[in-house]
């Protein structure tokens, strides 16, 4: 079974999208990570939520730029601290996105 980790559903949240498994959305996620929420501290304070699944947030937040603008720096990179390269090397290579998942500037292994 293939996991869809941000779902759309006009009658869950009012349409927002949201991460698999719980009620959190994707803006909701971006704010934390802004707010400097690191990954260790979003899946303490979430435990609901799995590693996967929000690398794949931070990569719909990017294929929707328009929609979620107020968290990009001028340089394309997600405002807050990203996954480290050890937190990211175990995920598929499509979530390993420099700026995106990843704190800008450390190289993916």
């Amino acid at each position: 079974m293939t996991i869809k980790w941000v779902q759309q559903d006009p009658l869950v949240l009012n349409g927002e999208p949201f991460c698999y498994g719980s009620r959190l959305t994707v803006r909701q996620l971006l704010e934390l990570r802004a707010n400097g929420y690191d990954l260790t501290r979003i899946l303490t304070d979430h435990p609901e939520l799995r590693v996967l699944g929000i690398a794949a947030a931070f990569v719909y937040a990017a294929g929707d730029r328009q929609r979620y603008a107020d968290f990009f720096e001028a340089d394309g990179s997600l405002k807050g601290p990203g996954y480290s390269a050890a937190e990211a090397a175990g995920l598929p290579a499509q979530y390993r996105v420099p700026g995106i998942v990843i704190k800008p500037g450390v190289n993916a292994a």
